[in-house]
């Protein structure tokens, strides 16, 4: 076991839970910062996490997450006001003293991207990289998850997959297998720091292709219906989300429309460790988010 305690950032969310956990099993003490009290960070606490409540638009509650920590992961949820996190992040990270610090980006982040979302992380990258605090860049390409976010309830309802996505690719990676990219890094930061890591799953998909998977592991039939996308951003209305992450999500569609998403890289495995999970298997393992349930004897293979 190290004694170098490591600061996971947004430790319930999808990534982090996982960074939590892999990085415990590893030896490697972790303070698991969170939003709020409740189930997940009980669980975090009872895996032998030190978790502690923090916002990152607070100076004092960031000074109290990175006191004592020299290496960190930096993840910010989909919403407004990332630019003023990151660059609170960074202020108190500069006094702490931190060395490496784990950014979670987007593989679309650029220049003047049209997403407000987007293009804060573009930003973000670059003030880390100045602030001369160890960065290295995460980009993932579409999450598996994204499935369960966006199409869970029709899959389960209908058998459809309602989305403005065209019949482009990607190479969908589970947020367990980012993670594990995420851990490899912090766990030896030297050799990546001022690098960018692009991470994909083992193979492209269209979301008809995505459909077909769901439907061959749900046994029944699933069809993606590429739908105008003001009608999936209605449906996105209807179903909670913030306007916010509605025109992030629309300026992505048109990204990926335009095959931006497309192609498949190694980091999983040179980075990780593992090798990264298909959809098919992630789809079995997370059966029950999409409406179905297995039964006792039941073979889902």
């Amino acid at each position: 076991m190290t004694d170098q305690k490591i600061l996971v950032t947004a430790a319930a969310g999808k990534t982090g839970s996982y960074v939590v956990k892999q990085l415990l099993e590893r030896g490697f003490p972790v303070r698991a910062m969170v939003r709020r009290s409740n189930e997940k960070s009980d669980q975090l606490a009872s895996l032998g996490a030190e978790v502690l409540v923090g916002d990152f638009l607070d100076l004092q509650s960031l000074r109290g997450a990175l006191t004592g920590i020299k290496r960190a992961y930096f993840c910010y949820p989909p919403t407004d006001r990332l630019l003023e996190a990151t660059a609170n992040f960074v202020l108190v990270a500069r006094e702490m003293g931190l060395e490496s610090v784990v950014n979670m980006s987007q593989i679309i982040a650029r220049e003047g991207h049209p997403s407000p979302l987007t293009r804060q992380h573009w930003l973000a990258e670059c003030v880390l990289d100045m602030a001369g605090v160890g960065a290295a860049h995460i980009r993932p390409t579409l999450f598996a998850e994204m499935a369960q976010m966006l199409g869970a309830q029709s899959i389960a309802n209908e058998g459809k997959l309602y989305l403005s996505h065209g019949d482009k690719k990607h190479a969908p990676v589970a947020a367990e297998d980012i993670a594990c990219v995420v851990v490899g890094v912090l766990i030896n930061p030297k050799p990546h720091i001022g690098k960018t890591y692009t991470v994909t799953g083992p193979k492209s998909l269209s979301q008809g292709e995505i459909a077909e998977v769901i439907g061959k592991v749900l046994r029944k039939p699933v069809e993606y219906v590429d739908i105008p996308l003001e009608h999936w951003q209605q449906a996105m209305a209807d179903g909670g989300h913030s306007s916010f992450l509605i025109e992030h999500l629309s300026r992505v569609a048109e990204d990926y429309k335009k095959g931006l998403f497309d192609g498949v890289t190694d980091v999983v495995l040179k980075v990780g460790g593992r090798t990264p999970q298909t959809f098919e298997d992630f789809v079995r393992e997370n059966i029950e988010a999409f409406g179905e349930t297995v039964t006792a004897g039941q073979n889902v293979n």
